[in-house]
């Protein structure tokens, strides 16, 4: 055991530990999901400190005998898969994510002196905060490397959803002469396709792509150089200057530097819009999921207009049962991220005075929100859409049984005779065409017209958008 000493006093720090004091008591006392901080927040973190310790050398403000080993330290850490023996912290911690920001420089401190062959814990030639944390406060560190691991956490994100934009087109074009009924309040409406159902999930996901890229952009503004609650106190001109392009530079990344850096709210309205959005899209594969278990129910007693892809046994004592469990997984991951949305809109109003307390559960719940839609996603496409076939027979007994017809003879009869004519058809079990032909009420050619599935169907999707327009013996 070594011991170390901080301003509450002394404790022992296992001989092998790369972390020190302010990770030992943070160990103590945030025990909570027995979980692990998000890698890439981690990487995040340690890319700031990188970019910092490169900066403050630059600026003389760290010596090279020390900045030196501070860069060898992390580009070694960052090169090498994550070791959670050196951060080992809840990703839920009081303190605004100071104990997090204190692990790593502790962990870089200690592994800088190993590569100069000094014994860990011999802070007097290169310490944590005077040297490793040169320039920063976590008030700056902490948001920042959050905005960078959320970046780079989107695009996985970003690439499932085009991939599932694309696997849903697909089937648009595959169903797109299958017809069906379509419904309103789960009652039969008037015909459409098959292809007309997965071509309408398209617009709104594209529409979250662009939300999503939107909120992302605004992740790239950070902070960084404004230090304790944007004052830059203890930060050069030099470091305020050169931070950002250094870490651009380091990332890959087109960074840009808050325009008030005092601005206590900048850092969390990005968090929120990102949210929102993903909150949107999570609301959109529900809805889709829910039509997918629709659609496929039964098979003998329920919709059974699709076949969905069998994936396991559906029951421990039913027999044959299958169910749609790739739709329930991706309900359950928009459930998930619609609380994790709550759980960021509460941590973001709850901000006081000049800093937000609440950074750590924030960033815990957005990265699970990020990495779950994306799985979400992923299966969603693999294990059902892509595997998606239609039950024919059952769309087009369903068209020729259907009363929806009635709405194109109203304009004909009037509302109130063609209501009479649907009700019989319910009523009795008849085809309404059946019963069409019976009451005289129509032409032969009427009939041929009112009845025309891909006539109606093609003229809902007319730009003049109308089941009269162009049929002969109608108005036009």
């Amino acid at each position: 055991m070594r011991t170390e000493t901080d301003s509450l006093g002394s404790l022992d720090v296992p001989d092998d530990a790369y972390y020190g004091i302010h990770t030992m008591r943070a160990l103590d006392n945030f025990s909570i999901t027995g979980e692990h901080a998000h890698p890439a927040l981690i990487k995040a973190i340690l890319a700031i400190k990188l970019a910092a310790a490169k900066t403050n050398k630059a600026a003389g403000d760290l010596s090279a005998q020390v900045a030196d080993p501070i860069i060898e330290a992390i580009e070694t850490l960052l090169d090498q898969p994550l070791n959670y023996d050196m951060f080992p912290l809840d990703p839920i911690q009081g303190g605004a994510g100071t104990s997090m920001n204190m692990n790593v420089n502790e962990v870089v401190a200690n592994l800088a002196l190993e590569l100069q062959g000094r014994n860990r814990g011999d802070y007097h030639v290169i310490h944590p905060n005077d040297h490793v944390n040169h320039s920063q406060s976590t008030n700056d560190v902490f948001p920042s490397a959050g905005k960078l691991a959320l970046i780079q956490n989107s695009q996985p994100l970003l690439g499932e959803l085009q991939s599932l934009i694309t696997a849903l087109g697909q089937k648009a074009d595959e169903f797109a002469t299958i017809y069906k009924m379509g419904r309103t309040q789960l009652q039969d409406a008037v015909p459409m396709t098959l292809g007309n159902s997965f071509h309408a999930y398209l617009k709104p996901l594209r529409r979250d792509m662009e939300r999503i890229e939107e909120a992302v952009a605004a992740l790239h503004v950070l902070n960084l150089g404004g230090s304790a609650i944007g004052s830059g106190i203890n930060v050069s001109y030099y470091y305020q200057s050169h931070i950002i392009p250094e870490l651009s530079q380091l990332t890959g990344l087109q960074l840009t530097q808050a325009s008030d850096l005092f601005d206590a709210t900048q850092n969390l309205d990005s968090f929120l819009a990102l949210s929102a959005a993903l909150k949107s899209l999570a609301v959109n594969l529900s809805k889709i999921a829910n039509d997918l278990r629709l659609l496929s129910s039964g098979p003998r007693s329920g919709l059974n207009e699709i076949n969905l892809p069998a994936k396991q046994a559906g029951s421990s004592i039913m027999p044959g049962k299958v169910n749609p469990v790739i739709p329930e997984v991706v309900n359950q991951v928009a459930y998930e991220v619609i609380g994790n949305d709550a759980t960021v809109t509460a941590t973001v109003e709850a901000g006081q005075l000049e800093l937000n307390a609440f950074e750590p559960v924030m960033l815990y719940r957005l990265f699970a929100s990020l990495d779950h839609l994306t799985a979400a996603m992923a299966t969603l496409r693999k294990n059902a859409i892509q595997g998606i076939s239609p039950n024919r027979d059952q769309l087009h007994r369903d068209i020729d049984l259907s009363a929806s017809f009635a709405t194109a003879m109203a304009n004909s009869i009037g509302y109130q005779a063609a209501a009479k004519l649907a009700k019989q058809a319910l009523k009795t079990g008849r085809p309404l065409r059946d019963l069409a032909v019976e009451s005289g009420q129509f032409s032969q050619a009427e009939l041929e017209h009112i009845f025309a599935v891909a006539e109606i169907v093609e003229n809902e999707r007319t730009p003049e958008h109308g089941l009269v327009l162009k049929r002969s013996g109608y108005t036009s």
